[in-house]
């Protein structure tokens, strides 16, 4: 049966940023598809909340509250998840972010800290995982969040979009250096309905303007982005690595302006 190859029957993920939004939606599809998941985030009782949920699926889920922007504390995950649930096959990368700031207020120190925060904290855990995936399962799947942004030029991204164009490229890279034994790919999302964009979301005019600059005419629902997550970790999506998928609405533009007048 074609559906038996999205299964992910007594494997194991690791999922950052899992307290709410997309990781937990991810972290969610996962369990319903046969995962047990470690979960981690800032916030205890986000997290309790999302393994409640996958306990209720009948799976096992174990939570780690960390400060996700620590290289360390993002590194230690893969030997916490072996440790509590057995075994590792499958990590997204998931935590990231950088405030928009006009290119002339962004610093050298700010434009460190995004690429610190959106792509070396994400390569500390894929190589603390790549040789306990090797160990455990003889292989893997890891899978980058990277963003729209990082491919859309747009005005107040230069920290934002480079770290998310950095990253995209680094799941390439990392693809070819892990195969054939671990699958290292991405998801670029668009403008999704999270607490992440509840600016938007709680502006029916800004919404509106949002939805209407997006071909598809609406935002995405975090289900979509796991959905994606799901094809790619799982047997379906065995024959990618090194690839971006882009769920995004059909964007070939930011739907968002950011208010920077010209110089």
């Amino acid at each position: 049966m074609i559906l038996d190859r999205f299964r992910l029957d007594e494997r194991v993920a690791v999922v950052t940023g899992a307290g709410r939004g997309l990781g937990a939606a991810i972290a969610l599809g996962f369990a319903e598809a046969g995962a047990d998941v470690l979960i981690a985030a800032r916030t205890e009782s986000d997290l309790e909340k999302v393994a409640q949920q996958i306990r209720d699926l009948g799976r096992r889920a174990h939570i780690v509250v960390a400060d996700l922007a620590d290289a360390e504390a993002c590194a230690a995950l893969a030997a916490t998840a072996v440790a509590e649930l057995g075994r590792l096959d499958i990590v997204v990368n998931n935590v990231g972010g950088a405030m928009p700031t006009p290119l002339l207020d962004t610093s050298p120190r700010r434009l460190n800290d995004a690429f610190g925060f959106n792509v070396a904290n994400a390569h500390a855990l894929v190589r603390a995982a790549v040789p306990l995936m090797l160990e455990g399962a003889g292989g893997g799947s890891i899978i980058n969040i990277t963003s729209a942004v990082g491919r859309m030029p747009g005005r107040g991204f230069a920290a934002y979009g480079t770290a998310k164009a950095a990253l995209a490229h680094y799941t390439r890279l990392a693809a070819m250096d892990l195969s054939p034994r671990i699958r290292v790919n991405a998801i670029a999302p668009g403008s999704i309905a999270t607490s992440a964009l509840e600016i938007v979301a709680g502006d029916e005019a800004m919404r509106t303007a949002v939805e209407q600059a997006t071909p598809l005419r609406r935002l995405g629902d975090p289900a979509e982005i796991a959905a994606a997550a799901l094809f790619l970790a799982s047997p379906a999506g065995g024959y990618l690595t090194g690839k971006v998928i882009e769920v995004d609405g059909g964007l070939i533009a930011p739907n968002l302006d950011i208010p920077i007048p010209d110089l």
